[in-house]
């Protein structure tokens, strides 16, 4: 079964109430079993365009990321960083070659 992957690239505006998502999808990222890959390190941007924080989350399965993503849970974690963030995520199967 292939993994799946959260790619987010996030700008954000308020750092504070942001901190704020970081603490409502922690519950959510525990019982689907995410792992994070990536979280807003360092980055050098060679071709086209990125925000200034990129995030790779790990899942088991493209289903749980899915539902991951579709869950209650994160779903009221998101309300919380959607007013104060501009971003774009892709829910994208592992590849099993």
């Amino acid at each position: 079964m292939a993994k799946g992957y959260w790619v987010a690239h996030v700008d954000v505006d308020d750092m504070e109430t942001y901190k704020n998502y970081v603490a409502a999808n922690a519950a959510p990222f525990a019982e689907y079993g995410a792992k994070f890959l990536v979280r807003g390190g360092e980055q050098q941007v060679r071709e086209g365009h990125a925000r200034a924080r990129t995030v790779v989350l790990e899942f088991e399965s493209y289903e749980k990321a899915i539902e991951c993503y579709e869950s209650i849970g994160y779903q009221a974690a998101k309300d919380i960083r959607d007013p104060v963030s501009t971003g774009d995520l892709v829910i994208v199967e592992g590849y099993t070659g």
